[in-house]
């Protein structure tokens, strides 16, 4: 097996064997706590620029297949498991996961104690990372780690979002007869598409909402002239307050009467339109197992979560609830404008990583554009 390392910024070395590509990748270093979804996770948007490490051991025994794709491509610059599986058994399984991550070019490392890197990570937060396995020295993987430009400050949104208008009506798959089902289309939402993954779109529609996705600068006026019943926020990779185009269109268009449902991304420029800020979290939250209070209810939601940075509540403006905390730290998890349909969730309710806790958000917003419409 051909050897690899990987080189954290902070002088950690950890060695193992080659998994996927042969060849070297630089980016932030995170990990994830679910137990399946993989490949969902490998082409979610919101990891661009980033080196995904597994915390559970065995990755790679459904395969992979085209269903699953959360967006056209991989989306990470590295991968990292602790034992890839060496058979794949899944009737809906059409190839191999380590082959598949070959033919996308995409670097990985496995055989490493998986447990002592998220260990490290916890205690020293998220940092640059490079996984080689094509020869480079420990000292040229280190010098690329610290020299690489990492998360902070920088417009991934612009990088990944689409470029023209496109329409989506298609309903969720479903198992049971293996296929996509074609909902009734009965409202019109606009969604911006900061990195979007395709599943948002399959419960929008599941809704009866046909979507028109438009690129992360389209503006106001563009929108409105769409008109729309109600506007989607989508989730997206990168720093939040580099993307201040965004945030000055949406503050354009809550001055309005039309419903607006925010997800990640989506949330965190909604809220820095309301007034708040946001900040870089020491290691994110990463994982299909979160818990989530409600404030509004006092229930509890377990949540699917992918986020590197967050909402402040040091400074809540007047007409801004803080609606959802997260049980880990605390943090911002969702919030209203009172007296408009205007709300958002940090966390992912479209993942439905074995609970559907969070499936009535989705039926919230369709009754908001619902009574817009009427």
């Amino acid at each position: 097996m051909t050897e690899a390392i990987l080189a954290l910024a902070d002088g950690r070395i950890f060695r193992g064997h080659a998994f996927g590509a042969v060849g070297h990748t630089v980016g932030e270093v995170c990990f994830n706590t679910s137990l399946t979804g993989y490949q969902e996770i490998l082409t979610d948007p919101s990891y661009t620029d980033q080196i995904m490490t597994f915390t559970y051991p065995h990755i790679g025994n459904v395969g992979i297949n085209a269903d699953d794709m959360e967006s056209a491509d991989v989306a990470v610059r590295g991968c990292i498991v602790r034992a890839p599986a060496r058979i794949t058994s899944n009737y809906r399984s059409e190839g191999d996961l380590a082959e598949w991550l070959q033919q996308q070019g995409i670097v990985g490392l496995s055989g490493i104690d998986t447990r002592a890197l998220v260990r490290h990570l916890r205690d020293h937060g998220a940092q640059n990372g490079v996984i080689a396995s094509d020869g480079m020295s420990d000292a040229d993987a280190l010098a690329m780690a610290r020299a690489w430009e990492g998360l902070e400050g920088r417009d991934l949104v612009g990088q990944v979002s689409c470029k023209q208008v496109s329409e989506w009506q298609q309903g969720s798959f479903h198992l049971d007869d293996v296929s996509y089902h074609e909902p009734r289309m009965n409202s019109h939402v606009v969604a911006f598409d900061f990195g979007c993954k395709r599943n948002i779109f399959h419960k929008l529609a599941d809704r009866g909402m046909q979507v028109s996705i438009v690129p992360a600068g389209t503006t106001a006026a563009e929108v409105l002239a769409m008109n729309p019943d109600g506007i989607f926020l989508s989730n997206g990779p990168g720093d939040p307050s580099a993307v201040g185009y965004a945030v000055d269109t949406i503050r354009e268009l809550i001055a309005g009467d039309i419903p607006v449902f925010g997800i990640c991304m989506g949330h965190q420029l909604l809220s820095q339109a309301l007034g708040l800020s946001t900040f870089k979290l020491k290691f994110g939250h990463r994982g299909g197992n979160h818990p989530v209070k409600d404030e509004t209810t006092g229930k509890i939601e377990i949540t699917s979560q992918n986020h590197g940075f967050a909402v402040s509540d040091d400074a809540v403006p007047a007409g801004v609830e803080i609606t959802h905390r997260s049980l880990f730290d605390g943090t911002v998890e969702g919030l209203r404008v009172t007296g408009k349909s205007v709300f958002s969730v940090q966390y992912h309710p479209e993942a439905s990583p074995g609970p559907h806790d969070s499936d009535y958000l989705f039926d919230r917003f369709a009754e908001m554009v619902n009574a817009a419409r009427a």
